[in-house]
């Protein structure tokens, strides 16, 4: 491949992660709306099953048999994708959006650390981490806080880690297939967890059709467009690149449910943001 279609792949791949954070964090501003209604297991097991459905059916999967070490990756693959989902949604219902994924964000960081090469990437991780350590609710600012509420992004952040980890794995396959399969792998125990929480109130017309939105924009077009990004950024070009999320998290709290936050926590995303930027100059 010449010099030119590689600059040209690696810019699809940013232009496709950066379309994916777009999608799935006005997807999350969206779900927050559910949570006081049918809970936020409910909306997790509105995202992770129909978009489960709806990838199953645009790729087929079943039409190229896994191996037994691609269905092990898949399972885990899947299975970390629910739990990161339930956890990030439970974080989302006791603090700000923004601030829930600046924690989460730990986990690509971490990734980022133990597979870089460069200086660079090391003083962009140690920028990134100032951020965060102004973001956690140890100040008086943020003190308030709910600490649960950072637990859960927490656990959602090593669920982060991983699935970078296992999605880079199982990126060797069809891309949209591999997503199918994990997708699917991930609603067999998210799915009857919502079904215990919410009961029948989940099969509402109109809840149905919100889960319908939540679930393409949260689910089925951002980890497609992830996947495709996979399959040409390295895991610490990719977990670095992601490190602007709580920008875009805290933009859409604010405009979808008014999430305000304050100018230490403005400063401290920027600053995440900034690490990103650098680690992706070339």
């Amino acid at each position: 491949m010449t010099d030119d279609k590689k600059h040209g792949s690696a810019l699809l791949a940013g232009l496709a992660l950066l379309t994916s954070q777009l999608s799935i964090n006005v997807g999350a501003a969206v779900a927050k709306h559910l949570f006081p209604l049918i809970g936020v297991e409910g909306v997790t097991a509105y995202r992770v099953g129909i978009s489960a459905v709806l990838m199953m059916l645009v790729f087929r999967p079943w039409r190229t048999p896994l191996t037994w070490k691609q269905g092990c990756n898949v399972a885990i693959y899947g299975s970390v994708i629910g739990l990161m989902n339930l956890l990030i949604y439970r974080s989302f219902s006791l603090i700000p959006l923004g601030i829930a994924v600046a924690i989460e964000v730990a986990g690509p960081l971490t990734v980022a650390v133990l597979s870089s090469r460069r200086p660079r990437d090391f003083a962009a991780v140690c920028l990134a981490v100032v951020g965060l350590y102004f973001l956690l609710p140890i100040h008086g600012e943020v003190g308030q806080l709910d600490p649960v509420g950072v637990m859960y992004a927490a656990g959602a952040a090593v669920c982060w880690a991983l699935y970078i980890v296992f999605g880079k794995r199982v990126s060797a396959m069809h891309g949209g297939q591999s997503v199918a399969w994990g997708m699917l792998a991930a609603s067999m125990f998210i799915v009857p967890i919502g079904a215990w929480y919410a009961g029948a109130t989940l099969l509402t017309p109109t809840y149905l059709l919100i889960g319908l939105v939540i679930a393409v924009m949260s689910s089925a077009l951002p980890y497609t467009l992830e996947m495709v990004s996979m399959r040409t950024l390295s895991s610490r070009t990719f977990s670095m690149f992601s490190s602007g999320a709580p920008a875009l998290s805290a933009l859409a709290g604010m405009v979808v449910l008014g999430e305000h936050l304050t100018l230490t926590q403005w400063l401290a995303i920027s600053s995440i943001v900034l690490a990103s930027a650098l680690t992706s100059l070339r």
